[in-house]
């Protein structure tokens, strides 16, 4: 476990806008059409442009209404995968997303789902809904790509997964860095406390709309102290920047116990690391005869160096590498000299996820989107085809061994699914080993770039309406069955219609001008 102390000392002279940092905001509405302002002053917009499957729906009725965000959702019964897309982000770009659940027995069945919900291809969290409240999961990351994948899956048979609202945030490269590596790890929230405080603090209090809030804190051994009129001159751009409303309030202990124990619980995830930003400030100047000095500990293991909270502006601390269990605790405790009990005023925790891989390749994704182009029946599957590596798309089949770290499609199993029309080219996907395309309606030739697929094994294109000649080489790879007006060049192909119908002409003349002459030799 590494503990690390920063302290920020940062006077009115030194503040700055936060516009500086470009914050990217975008508020998905999901299952709503249209676009508002809600009482935070957050722009709220539809999901028409960013998904293509599933259907809206609303709260039963109004005691089960939140907001009106909350309000609506959006539910997907097919297929087992359902993704939003986002394109308005840069690849590199620091971002938090937030994806929102609120059941109110819409389908009026009482049964709240649980489903896993996916980020950009990776597992971010099983989703366990509730009929009454808002349920939440957060996760920071740096961008792979110029783009955000946010899926839900499901098993088939299982009650519906729905979504109520994403949210997007952009944050500056230095919030919020988990590097190991070279790499960028996603910090997947699990609390973000905000200690005595009595209301949830949000946008606009906080420029980045993280939400911090009292709940879950069991205060019975601590004593909430707050300051209202603290003077807080301090850029919230430093550091990861917790927002003055949150500041303001704190929790100490009294003496004895002397010292604070915040609870991991059940609900960490104990299979991922941790990951813990802790922020201390006094709310009220201290006496000169007072001190308030402690120290952090994770379990039995080490204490942290000593931390003095200062007024008028706050020290961060943040621990890494650390490993929870369900019975794991964050101990405060004074240190021998400190007059004062300890004293935090919010603290975030988070379990940390693998790195990201800037998902299938994408000679595979450009071969695919010719397919969904050409098809729209193949339009509503989404996101990653090949992330997660349980959860790809239905028809196509990766490999995730022989191709590193990203995957690739080698095959494509078609058949059946309704597809009409002539076949597109796809010849980016150029380490395809197999190609079912059987039973659908497709028409004309079979494309030529096929020959050049050197890895293709086998083609199977039976029963459908094509017609044309099929080049020799992919003779004993394809099967052509069910296609009467197709043939295999120097081998089941004949001469075309119209040069019979020549020949028979020039027989029949020569036969007819020969016999007479025989019969005049008799």
């Amino acid at each position: 476990m590494g503990t690390f102390l920063f302290s920020y000392l940062v006077l009115s002279l030194f503040i700055l806008s936060i516009s500086a940092e470009d914050i990217f905001f975008l508020s998905i509405d999901c299952g709503s059409s249209d676009s508002y302002k809600d009482e935070n002053s957050i722009a709220w917009t539809g999901d028409d442009n960013y998904v293509k499957t599933g259907k809206s729906h609303s709260v039963q009725s109004a005691k089960y209404s939140v907001s009106r965000v909350m309000d609506t959702m959006r539910v997907f019964t097919f297929p087992s995968k359902n993704c939003y897309h986002i394109d308005s982000v840069k690849q590199g770009q620091r971002v938090l997303v937030r994806a929102s659940f609120l059941y109110g027995n819409y389908d009026n069945k009482s049964s709240p789902p649980i489903f896993s919900l996916y980020i950009d291809g990776a597992y971010w969290e099983t989703v366990r809904t509730s009929m009454w409240e808002v349920v939440y999961h957060e996760v920071v990351y740096v961008l792979k790509k110029d783009s955000i994948s946010v899926c839900l899956w499901t098993y088939p048979g299982t009650n519906d997964p729905f979504i109520s609202a994403l949210e997007v945030r952009g944050l500056a490269l230095y919030r919020y860095v988990y590097r190991n590596d070279d790499e960028d790890y996603p910090l997947f929230l699990w609390k973000r406390f905000a200690f005595g405080s009595n209301q949830t603090v949000r946008y606009p209090s906080d420029p980045y709309d993280r939400i911090w809030t009292d709940r879950d804190v069991n205060y019975e051994s601590l004593i909430p102290v707050s300051n209202n009129n603290a003077t807080l001159t301090y850029y919230v751009g430093y550091g990861d920047g917790p927002p003055p409303a949150v500041l303001k309030h704190a929790v100490t202990c009294a003496a004895p116990p002397n010292y604070m124990a915040i609870s991991i619980g059940e609900s960490f995830p104990f299979n991922r690391p941790a990951y813990y930003i802790a922020y201390f400030s006094e709310v009220t100047q201290l006496k000169p005869n007072q001190n308030r000095s402690f120290r952090i500990q994770i379990d039995n293991g080490r204490y942290s160096q000593p931390i003095l909270p200062p007024y008028g502006a706050y020290k961060e601390q943040f621990g890494y590498n650390i490993t929870f269990s369900e019975k794991s605790k964050i101990y405060i405790s004074p240190t021998g000299d400190s007059t004062l009990p300890p004293l935090i005023n919010a603290l975030e925790i988070f379990s940390v996820g693998k790195a990201l891989i800037n998902g299938t390749d994408d000679k595979d994704v450009e071969g695919l989107a010719s397919l969904q182009k050409a098809f729209p029946v193949l339009q509503q599957w989404t996101g990653d085809p090949c992330l997660p590596d349980l959860h790809t798309w239905e028809w196509v089949y990766c490999d995730y061994y022989n191709y590193k770290p990203r995957p690739r499609v080698i095959e494509l199993h078609l058949g059946g699914y309704g597809l009409s029309g002539v076949i597109p080219d796809f010849s980016s996907m150029d380490v395809l080993y197999g190609v079912d395309l059987s039973h659908n309606s497709l028409k004309g030739p079979v494309p030529d770039f096929f020959t050049r697929l050197r890895k293709l094994r086998t083609l199977d294109v039976s029963y459908n309406q094509l017609n044309g000649s099929v080049p020799a080489s992919l003779a004993y790879i394809i099967d052509e069955r069910g296609n009467p007006d197709l043939c295999i060049e120097g081998i089941s192909c004949r001469a075309s219609c119209s040069c019979r119908k020549m020949n028979k002409k020039t027989v029949t003349v020569f036969f007819g001008s020969i016999i007479p002459i025989i019969i005049t030799y008799i």
